[in-house]
């Protein structure tokens, strides 16, 4: 026990040097990757020497931690562990261990056994580990694994670390199809096909969306979409020779099209036409994925959303101008301040690039591949984004920012020329640190495995001018012109209809809504009944626009 408090004596020294230097980083930044993780995973392991073994215990197996008897010998399910701690998270096994599942008190589940003989089993482990045929990558270096003495009884426990993306999948028996496994709450999970074929294509830097797609030709090619694309990266960079190129040379540039030396086979790739091809074949090619924009802010009775963008034959449905249509309704409701610089306005916040930001880290870290949805969410506090695939870094790396790996780098580079996602590598932070501005609720990152797709929850804290307000008709407030008059249009007609105002005002559809919302809220505006047969009623002092002052009459127009 001595040495064990010793060596964690040393390595804390070690950690405070790092933090009395001022360098607030990972041990990464002053130590090797390798010598950075083992000792990660020793302070671990130590750490499990030092607490209370019955305390680790007591929480029960979960994603990154497995028990096992193997009093005698290593079990044979270790092996299954090892790969699925390896492919998932990470994690650590304990030998010596036996769970009672018959229990229902977590805390008194777990007996600790011990194994016969610590040195044996050790060597037997590392003999294993280095045996091609049985695992086909050694990950476990010699702190790794450690021998705890627990009460007079030994356990052995290995630290096994999540495999870097460029050499997953880690799998047992020399059978790829068979042996690679995930970690799902409490077990190990056979992989699929479509897991271990994503983990094989992850692993090529070159990405994943430079694949010819034989058959696929210019005539695939939306040219509006393209021309519109074309129009802002001219405008971003119009001295840029690639804008006097012919569509089909500037998508070669791009990365949109590509032509086999090997063999001649030249086509779209997979960014070309996802992001500028007609719909019809977007969908026959990648049928496996589905864009799908949902608004669910400002309803209104029974309305379950108030907006919707999905494959209805009405637009090109490419990833360019799924883009391009989303983006201005979710950063509508953001606060926006009125900032000039010279004669020309700026209102492009931190929160409306961080947004922007967002919704091209979803597009370029997606994988197109798998069976999911592309799918943004917009509600009355947060904007929802989910795209399919896994992480390829580790969640407190992607915080960390320093390092970008798109799964679609061609993507990235073409909205990079347009000014989208520049920031490579410092994407999550620039998010971050615009919704820490604003001092709203931390943004949310998710991995979920079982739905083979990630998530990303942005918190919104309205502009104040949507908050509700208690009593309007004692404590008026300034209403706009427009507002104004969407009231006296309710009072002369209490079932008129959003798409009857529209027609009126020339408004949009989203206008409308903003603005209905706003006043219900603000307690000028009442629905009684379903949204179906209901109707508006009006209270009878409305405040003018300009002042704020009220009025008892509701036949002025403003």
């Amino acid at each position: 026990m001595f040495i064990i408090l010793c060596g964690r004596q040393i390595i804390m020294r070690l950690w405070g040097k790092v933090i009395k230097s001022g360098m607030r980083v990972q041990l990464g930044r002053c130590l090797s990757a390798k010598v950075s993780k083992n000792i990660v995973g020793l302070i671990n392991l130590l750490n499990i020497r030092v607490m209370d073994i019955y305390k680790v215990l007591s929480g029960g197996e979960r994603v990154t931690l497995e028990c096992k008897k193997a009093s005698k010998g290593l079990p044979a399910s270790l092996w299954e562990t090892y790969s699925a701690f390896a492919n998932t998270y990470g994690g650590t096994i304990l030998l010596g261990v036996v769970e009672h599942m018959d229990d229902p008190d977590k805390s008194k589940r777990f007996e600790i056994i011990g194994v016969d003989d610590a040195d044996k089993i050790r060597k037997n482990l590392w003999d294993i580990v280095n045996n091609k045929e049985k695992v086909n990558i050694n990950l476990l270096h010699d702190d790794d694994v450690q021998t705890i003495d627990a009460g007079g009884k030994a356990i052995i426990a290995i630290n096994v670390p999540r495999a870097d993306y460029t050499i997953r999948p880690i799998y047992i028996n020399g059978n790829l199809s068979k042996g690679t496994f995930k970690r799902n709450h409490e077990g190990d999970y056979h992989c699929s096909e479509q897991e271990f074929k994503m983990m094989l294509r992850d692993a090529n830097e070159a990405g994943n969306d430079r694949m010819i797609l034989e058959y696929y030709t210019m005539d695939d090619i939306d040219i509006p979409t393209l021309e519109r694309y074309r129009i802002m990266f001219k405008t971003n960079n119009p001295d840029h020779v690639w804008n006097g190129l012919d569509n089909k040379e500037f998508l070669k540039q791009l990365g949109g099209y590509a032509v086999n030396r090997k063999d001649g086979v030249e086509g779209l790739t997979m960014a070309g036409l996802l992001m500028f091809g007609k719909g019809l074949p977007v969908r026959e090619r990648f049928d496996n994925v589905r864009m799908d924009y949902i608004d669910k802010s400002h309803l209104i009775g029974d309305q379950r959303y108030s907006d919707r963008l999905t494959y209805d034959g009405i637009w090109e449905n490419n990833l360019f101008n799924f883009i391009r249509t989303v983006l201005p309704k979710l950063t509508s409701d953001l606060p926006r301040p009125f900032n000039m610089e010279g004669v020309v306005r700026n209102d492009d916040t931190p929160q409306h690039k961080a947004v922007r930001e967002a919704v091209t880290n979803m597009i370029i870290h997606a994988d197109f591949m798998v069976n999911g949805l592309l799918r943004i969410e917009k509600y009355d506090d947060r904007i929802v984004l989910t795209n399919p695939g896994l992480l390829k870094l580790p969640l407190e790396q992607i915080y960390h920012g320093g390092e970008s790996k798109a799964r679609n780098q061609r993507m990235q580079n073409m909205f990079r020329m347009i000014g989208y996602g520049e920031n490579l590598g410092s994407g999550f932070p620039l998010i971050l640190n615009a919704w820490n501005e604003k001092h709203w609720l931390k943004p949310e990152l998710q991995e979920q495995p079982e739905l083979m797709q990630v998530k990303l929850t942005l918190h919104v804290q309205p502009d104040p001018i949507n908050d509700p307000i208690n009593d309007p008709i004692n404590d008026p407030i300034k209403l706009t012109e427009r507002q104004g008059l969407i009231l006296q249009m309710f009072a002369e007609d209490k079932s008129l209809s959003r798409e009857r105002i529209c027609e009126k005002t020339g408004l949009s559809d989203g206008t409308i809504k903003r603005e209905i919302a706003f006043l219900k809220k603000s307690g000028y505006l009442e629905r009684i009944g379903s949204l179906k047969t209901g109707y508006w009623k009006v209270n009878s002092r409305i405040p003018c626009p300009a002042t704020g002052s009220s009025s008892n009459s509701v036949g002025k127009v403003w």
